[in-house]
């Protein structure tokens, strides 16, 4: 998936931020996790993996593409992990709230003007104690960059605010690859 990704130019989370999702999945024994924005399946895998270890349950997986999904079904079947995934071809924040239950741990990799919009989403639906990850919230160092004011960093300014700021988030930025929101859900 690497090679793929490095051939086609395809962004993917990448080995460090991977496996270190795969570890919060660990630490917090999460059995149901809800990816916002999966792509072809690359962070599905890691999620899946700790799914399994923690003793099984549900990756749910979300893409606007069908030919993304098809890719990231071929990958994790020849992974062995497929039958932990669920897969959703759409809008990923309304197949979140079109999902029964609530998560141990929800990804979100979506369009970043469109960060702030999902919160209210996802803290609806991740579990007290959960703990929800957000990719790329140091945006190649563009949310430093007064003179950037595109909608896309605005959204991952707005979010990050949001959550470091709110008693309902205890939250750190990890500096992995393009930065990590880690929060749990108080």
């Amino acid at each position: 998936m690497e090679e793929a990704a490095a051939r086609d130019g395809f962004p993917i989370v990448g080995p460090a931020a991977g496996y270190f999702c795969y570890l919060i999945a660990r630490i917090s024994d999460a059995r149901s996790v809800f990816e916002l924005g999966s792509g072809f399946g690359y962070s599905t895998a890691w999620f899946a993996r700790a799914v399994r270890e923690n003793g099984g349950g549900t990756v749910h997986h979300s893409v606007w593409d069908e030919d993304l999904s098809r890719r990231a079904r071929g990958h994790l079947e020849a992974l062995g992990l497929a039958d932990l995934v669920t897969f959703h071809v759409g809008e990923s924040v309304a197949a979140l709230s079109a999902t029964d239950g609530t998560f141990d741990l929800v990804f979100n990799d979506i369009d970043k003007a469109a960060y702030p919009a999902s919160l209210d989403v996802i803290g609806a639906r991740l579990r007290p104690g959960g703990v929800l990850i957000v990719d790329n919230v140091l945006w190649s160092g563009r949310i430093f960059d007064d003179e950037d004011q595109s909608a896309a960093t605005a959204g991952v300014r707005a979010l990050t605010q949001r959550v470091t700021s709110s008693p309902d988030w205890t939250a750190s930025v990890v500096p992995i690859r393009d930065g990590l929101l880690v929060a749990r859900r108080n």
